[in-house]
């Protein structure tokens, strides 16, 4: 795995070698953040206070478990520490249009559009904690168990904290009119 081969690199003192690791995570971290504070210039700044937490703490990964998922416990244990110093309110606005996917056709692209927003607005109304689940969940794709070790709650609790998420987000969304396939099935 080339990521094991840079970490070792940059234990050894090669420092450019972290650029490799901050290239390979960095777009997910930040989409994470960002809908996690709804501030983009504060999710960049979060983001790079992450990636110097990691590097300076680098030593401790153990290679046992995925290297991904320490860069996002120690990433997010940051984030949840400047949110507590700060008593940082997870803001409820939209994210901007720019991070929604492009397409050539102008119905495809507003359809979609109007879908992302849609779903950034109902995710934006759930508690802080189910916000962060569903979004390690369906945005960065980890698994339960990784998300599990991120957050250092039991995998039930992550379980029941999904599925409590899921169908507040279900019950929204037949009460406001819309449809979101993705919502009714497990992945």
């Amino acid at each position: 795995m080339e990521e094991l081969q840079w970490i070792q690199e940059v234990r050894s003192g090669n420092k450019q070698a972290y650029a490799h690791i901050i290239n390979k995570y960095k777009n997910q971290l930040y989409g994470t953040i960002v809908r996690m504070t709804k501030n983009p210039q504060d999710a960049q700044d979060l983001v790079q206070e992450a990636f110097i937490k990691v590097y300076r703490q680098l030593d401790k990964y153990d290679e046992k478990g995925s290297f991904s998922s320490w860069l996002y416990r120690v990433a997010m244990n940051h984030c949840m520490d400047e949110f507590r110093k700060k008593k940082y309110q997870m803001q409820q606005s939209e994210i901007g249009e720019n991070n929604i996917i492009n397409t050539n056709h102008p119905e495809v692209i507003f359809l979609k559009k109007e879908k992302q927003r849609q779903l950034e607005r109902l995710i934006a109304t759930l508690p802080n904690d189910e916000r962060l689940i569903i979004l390690l969940r369906y945005v960065n794709e980890l698994s339960y168990d990784e998300i599990s070790d991120l957050v250092e709650v039991p995998l039930s609790t992550v379980r029941n904290k999904l599925h409590r998420a899921k169908k507040k987000l279900r019950d929204r969304v037949r009460h406001e009119g819309g449809n979101f396939n993705e919502l009714s099935c497990d992945r």
